[in-house]
Parts: C-alpha cells; structure tokens; sequence
C-alpha cells in the first residue's frame, strides 16, 4: 500500500461538515467518493481533524492509502479537481508519505483564523466567508482577552456539551488579533481545539469588543470552567482551517 498526504480547500456552507455522517453532504464523503472512482480503489480519507458544518479550510490535512503509485502528481491533480468541479472543494497539493505519517496523530500544530467583518455595509464578495458585525468592535479590549487564552489552561468554559475529548486541557501557543480593512482577524495556533473552542473563545471575545463584558468578567468565566458562562459561539460562517503542521 502507498500513503500520500492531500492538502484540501473548501467552502463548508453546504456541508455538514468533514466527518461522513448518516445524513447530510460531509468533505470526507466528497472526496472518498471522487478519489475511489479517480484511482479505482476503494479509499478512506483521514483527515486532520473535523470542522464542523459551515466551517471553511484553506489547508486542512488529510492522507488516504492505495495500492498502486500515483507517478504523476499534477495529472493527478487535475483529474480530482475535474472531479471536484463545482463542489466548492479543491485538491491544492499531493505528497507522498511513509507509513508512520497520520494526517491527525502526526500534526504538532493547527492554526485556525476567525474573520469578522466590522462594518456597516452588507458583505458582499465576502459574503458567508466572515461574521458582519456593524457596531464598531473595541480591538484592544479583545487583544487583551486574547492574552488570558494563552498558555496551557483547562478550556471547559469553551467545550461544546457533545465533545467527547478526555481531556480539557489544552495549550493555547498564539492569539493574534489584528484590523485590516474592516476585518478583524483572530489567529489562534495549539496542537489540538476542543469542540467548538475556537468558536466559543470568538463568541466570549466579541463581547470584550462590545463592551458587554470587561477583561475582569472575561477572566473569571475563563477559570470558572463552566459551559453555562460561555457567550453564544461564533457562527461558523467565519471560520477557516489554515494550516496543520507536522
């Protein structure tokens, strides 16, 4: 059997997410599908992790096995994305991997983004691809909320109900919150997110923007550890995996 890593972009709106469901359109389904039919195999996709429905990638991870070589890559390439036509996913890059690289067991790091267009007007080229919030956001105030999240902390306040990680402990290694042209753009790097942490921790952010909360509120719900505390997550509309590193 030979391993290769794909490197996958898409549009998740109409998508019930990555993972294949019982019902609903997944990523993973998409493209089990197309690359079974492309290579004649039947082939498992493993992604890097699961976004959840709605979200978006620029780089999420993935590797699959078959049995015959894939020799040339950009025949390769644009045979899948031919197959991919209209599906808003696309294929960017192929690699071929030893048996010990695991698409989600081999990352060291995930780097999500989270867009928030802070304007009045209507998003429209950006349309779905951001959260419009109209009333003007405080950048300062959500930057220092951004450094309460850093370092290795128990993340319970931002765990959806339904993950069923062991642990809640995770390390936060950077929040990077900057504004570009209306955007404002949260960066967050860890080896690993709880199930909708990112989203929670832009929900909880948002009101540090607004001023619903200050930084004294945002602490103490952070080490207060309880979900019932947490600002209503971000849409997922605004949300982007970037890239995985290994």
């Amino acid at each position: 059997m030979y391993r290769y890593q794909i490197i996958v972009e898409y549009v998740g709106t109409n998508y019930s997410g990555w993972q294949i469901q019982k019902k609903g359109l997944t990523i993973q389904g998409v493209l089990q599908n197309k690359i079974s039919k492309l290579l004649k195999d039947k082939i498992t996709v493993v992604g890097s992790g699961r976004t959840d429905a709605g979200v978006h990638a620029i780089g999420q991870s993935a590797h699959f096995d078959c049995k015959t070589p894939i020799k040339n890559k950009d025949k390769f390439l644009k045979s899948i994305n031919h197959f991919l036509n209209k599906k808003m996913i696309a294929v960017t890059n192929i690699k071929k991997k030893n048996k010990n690289f695991h698409a989600r067991f081999s990352a060291k790091e995930r780097i999500y983004k989270y867009v928030i267009l802070n304007q009045i007007s209507p998003p429209v080229l950006n349309y779905e691809r951001g959260w419009h919030i109209m009333k003007k956001l405080d950048l300062k105030s959500m930057q220092k909320g951004g450094k309460k999240l850093l370092g290795t902390k128990d993340f319970s306040t931002f765990r959806a109900s339904s993950c069923n990680a062991k642990s809640s402990i995770r390390t936060l290694k950077k929040v990077i919150i900057k504004f570009k042209n209306n955007k404002i753009i949260i960066e967050f790097r860890s080896q690993s997110f709880l199930q909708q942490q990112v989203r929670s921790m832009v929900g909880c952010l948002k009101y540090l923007g607004e001023q619903k909360w200050d930084i004294k509120k945002f602490d103490k719900i952070l080490k207060s550890r309880k979900r019932e505390l947490c600002a209503p997550p971000a849409p997922s509309i605004g949300l982007f995996l970037e890239k995985v590193k290994y």
